[in-house]
C-alpha cells in the first residue's frame, strides 16, 4: 500500500480495507507517537469541514508530523484563479502526502493522476468520501463485532450522500442486506445500487423509516444536504422529512447502534445521546485512529 493513493474506496481491496482497520485497532491502544515527525502533511480544504479536517490534523500532531495547508481556499491563491492542477503540482513540493477535500466530483482521481505525491480523498462533491468508509467500517465492526452478514438502514440523502456511496460499495464485500430509507427524489443512484445488483446481495428501499428500525443492526443516519440542491424550494419541502428521537430506538435490538457522520441538523434529536445506542460521537473520534492507519500505511510506515 505505499505510495498508493486512496481516491475512491474501489482503489483498495477487501483485505487492504481491513489491513487499515487492524493497524487502526493498534493506534487506538497508543495514538500517541512519533512515527510521523520526519513527515509534512498537507491539508487541502477548498470546502468546509469540521470533522475529517480536524481528525486528520489531530491524527498527524498526535504522531509528531507537521500539517500545512488551507481550511478555506478564499485565502488562496485559487481566488487569483489559480487552477487545481497547478495548485497540487505546487503543494506536492512542499509535502510527503496530500488529502484534500473538493466540491467537484472526480477533482480527487485528477489530482491523483497529476500529483508525485500520493493523495487521500477527503471527500469530492456527492461522489466518495472513502475515509469516512473506513472509520464508518471500524465502528461497525468495533460495534457489532464483525461486518458480515448485517442489516444496515441508511436514512436521508441517498442521493447526493458521497459517505453513503462508499459505504454501500465497501459494504457489498460483506454480505450485507441495505434498507434504504430516503424521499422518492432522493433514491441511491442507480450507479451504487449496480454495485449491490452485482454481489446479488438484498437490498430493501422505504420511504418511512419506523418500520426498518426493529429489523436493522445499524442505523446509519445523513442530514439533507442544503449544499447539493440547486432548487431551494425542494430543499425546503423534504428538510425535516426524517427525525429520530430517543422513543422510536427503545424496541430495537440489543445491538442496534446508532451511526451519523455529522453534522447533524435536525435528523436526530438530542434525546437520542443519552441513549447506549447512539454512537456518532465515538464514531467521530475512531477517526482519529482510521487516518493514523491510513496514513502511516500509505507512507510505509506501518
Amino acid at each position: 500500500m505505499k505510495n498508493k493513493s486512496l481516491v475512491s474506496i474501489n482503489d483498495y481491496s477487501k483485505e487492504e480495507q481491513l489491513h487499515i482497520l487492524d493497524i487502526a485497532q493498534e493506534f487506538e491502544k497508543n495514538p500517541v507517537q512519533t512515527i510521523l515527525q520526519d513527515h509534512v502533511i498537507a491539508s487541502l480544504f477548498f470546502e468546509p469541514s469540521t470533522r475529517t479536517r480536524l481528525s486528520f490534523e489531530s491524527a498527524v500532531n498526535r504522531l509528531g508530523g507537521k500539517v500545512v495547508g488551507f481550511s478555506e481556499a478564499s485565502n488562496t491563491s485559487v481566488k487569483k484563479g489559480e487552477s487545481l492542477r497547478d495548485t497540487i503540482l505546487t503543494v506536492a513540493n512542499y509535502s510527503d502526502l496530500i488529502v484534500m477535500r473538493n466540491p467537484i466530483d472526480g477533482s480527487a482521481r485528477f489530482a491523483s493522476e497529476i500529483s508525485p505525491v500520493p493523495i487521500i480523498n477527503a471527500g469530492d462533491g456527492a461522489n466518495q468520501h472513502p475515509t469516512q468508509t473506513l472509520l464508518d467500517l471500524y465502528s461497525i465492526r468495533k460495534t457489532q463485532g464483525t461486518l458480515d452478514n448485517l442489516d444496515v438502514a441508511m436514512v436521508g440523502d441517498l442521493k447526493y450522500g458521497r459517505t453513503i456511496h462508499s459505504l454501500v460499495i465497501a459494504l457489498c464485500n460483506f454480505n450485507t442486506t441495505f434498507h434504504l430509507v430516503s424521499p422518492v427524489e432522493l433514491k441511491l443512484p442507480s450507479s451504487v445500487k449496480m454495485h449491490i445488483k452485482e454481489r446479488n446481495l438484498t437490498y430493501h428501499q422505504y420511504t418511512e423509516m419506523d418500520e426498518v428500525l426493529p429489523k436493522v443492526d445499524v442505523l446509519y443516519m445523513t442530514r439533507i444536504q442544503r449544499e447539493r440542491f440547486s432548487d431551494p424550494l425542494e430543499y425546503e419541502r423534504i428538510k425535516n422529512v426524517y427525525n429520530l428521537h430517543k422513543g422510536m430506538i427503545e424496541d430495537t435490538k440489543d445491538n442496534f447502534r446508532v451511526l451519523h457522520p455529522l453534522p447533524r441538523v435536525n435528523e436526530i434529536s438530542v434525546n437520542v445521546d443519552q441513549s447506549p445506542k447512539a454512537y456518532y460521537f465515538e464514531q467521530a473520534l475512531n477517526g482519529v485512529f482510521v487516518r493514523q492507519a491510513l496514513m502511516t500505511s500509505i507512507l510505509g510506515i506501518k
